[in-house]
């Protein structure tokens, strides 16, 4: 049996493809994933068109009144002094100050392997990490998995107001998160969380140490 997504050759009873993660049976159809991202686009009702009803104008006659013509005198021109006038000093313009850039913070990522990586952006985990075509991630860090537990791209990390967070990358073995003494939690493929220092995220058979 093959994967219907990469077409690796898959072993008899085999749930997901080690090569791309993805089910046994998966299909290119199912594997389309909804954009997350709200819609920006807001619906504007017509208005409702308002009965115009029209009010017939009565003409009323207008009796004009006799108009006396006022006898206007020839005005006497008085000269008109005009004091300076000071022109007002001019008002040097500031430019406003800039908004201070929000400064992303630096997380450890020490992995069982014995790597350990400095992440300030977004990236990718994997044996062979790859983003889409229209993704763009600040690093890529592989995993050097013999046993080819961890799939090519199995996690994504990122931050979000200097926390950091990570999302299984609907990898074949999962990911579980284990925040100090807190319960284990197995992620949902897809979905963001958040992860506090000193936490272990286990990625298969390889984890790494946030710090």
């Amino acid at each position: 049996m093959n994967c219907l997504i990469c077409g690796a050759q898959l072993p008899v009873g085999a749930m997901f493809c080690g090569e791309c993660g993805s089910s046994s049976t998966a299909t290119p159809l199912t594997r389309k994933r909804p954009d997350p991202r709200p819609s920006d686009t807001t619906v504007i009702l017509p208005l409702r068109r308002r009965s115009v009803i029209s009010v017939p104008v009565v003409s009323v006659p207008v009796v004009s009144a006799p108009v006396e013509v006022p006898v206007v005198s020839a005005p006497v021109e008085v000269p008109v002094v005009s004091a300076p006038v000071e022109a007002p000093a001019p008002v040097p313009l500031q430019a406003p100050e800039p908004a201070p850039a929000p400064t992303a913070s630096l997380f450890v990522l020490q992995f069982s392997t014995g790597e350990t990586i400095s992440a300030l952006g977004t990236g990718l985990i994997g044996r062979r990490p790859l983003p889409q075509p229209t993704e763009r991630v600040d690093i890529l860090v592989q995993i050097n998995d013999l046993g080819r537990s961890v799939s090519k791209s199995h996690l994504e990390f990122g931050q979000h107001d200097g926390e950091f967070w990570v999302s299984d990358r609907y990898s074949g073995n999962g990911t579980i998160i284990r925040r100090p003494d807190a319960v284990a939690v197995r992620c949902e493929p897809g979905r963001r969380y958040l992860v506090p220092r000193g936490s272990r995220v286990e990625i298969a058979d390889q984890f790494f140490i946030l710090k």
